[in-house]
């Protein structure tokens, strides 16, 4: 089962540069019985495995804008650690597990319906980009804050993030995008090996299914519109958020 779920949520980091935090953690923790702290720091690992590739294959396509990188960086960078250390606070102490869960949940909905939102809606506010590009990295803060906590937050609002301070292409938001999510992810990864919140097997078991998704994936994103695929993914997070939510107030 770990390796199917390898191969479908790497195809649908390739296609959509939303997918390995914020489906692989919260799979783990609903499907797979798997500690909250552990889930996260696995998810961010094996986030690091996939987008290696898939971020290579999108710099060498000239689809990654440096200049942007480094102001997301800038900001996601401190936002990662710091989310991180909180979350090694909270698990040290048992009780606080549930709260865990919710945060988790909250963040992971949230992020799902303002994407939902700004799709449905087709709000424009890239008039603006030219002001709103000088507080990226302020933005990118907050986005690297929930990637150290939850696994979750680089894809899905990291693209929406870029679509509305940047005049980037759209296939340029996903290459950009998907090298900032590769950077917080080791960031955050490192941290949580240290912590010891990796599980190895499970890692092992994810990384060879991704080993047949992520070509496959990068094969895809020539020929699929990502924007279905989008919309499907973030219903699917919608209910994997309330599902969390729910999980950690019944606790």
């Amino acid at each position: 089962m770990e390796i199917v779920i390898g191969f479908f949520i790497s195809f649908a980091i390739a296609v959509t540069g939303v997918g390995a935090g914020t489906i692989t953690a919260p799979v783990m923790i609903l499907f797979l019985s798997v500690e909250p702290s552990v889930a996260i720091g696995t998810a961010l690992v094996f986030s690091v495995l996939v987008k290696i590739p898939v971020g290579i294959s999108y710099y060498f396509k000239k689809l990654v804008d440096i200049r942007v990188l480094l102001q997301m960086t800038t900001g996601g960078i401190p936002g990662v650690i710091a989310g991180s250390l909180l979350l090694g606070d909270l698990t040290k102490n048992s009780s606080l597990k549930s709260l865990v869960l919710v945060i988790v949940g909250s963040i992971i909905l949230f992020s799902a319906l303002i994407n939902i939102i700004f799709m449905v809606k087709k709000l424009d506010i890239t008039k603006h980009h030219h002001r709103l590009k000088f507080f990226l990295p302020m933005f990118t803060f907050f986005i690297g804050l929930e990637v150290g906590f939850s696994s979750a937050g680089a894809g899905a609002m990291g693209t929406l993030l870029l679509m509305y301070t940047t005049r980037l292409e759209p296939r340029q938001i996903l290459g950009t995008d998907i090298m900032f999510g590769l950077i917080l992810s080791a960031v955050g990864g490192g941290f949580h090996l240290s912590l010891g919140n990796v599980d190895y097997s499970l890692l092992a078991r994810l990384a060879m299914g991704a080993a047949l998704g992520v070509p496959a994936g990068i094969y895809g994103s020539t020929k699929i519109s990502p924007k279905p695929f989008k919309a499907i993914l973030l219903i699917w997070l919608v209910f994997i958020g309330s599902q969390l939510l729910l999980r950690g107030l019944g606790h």
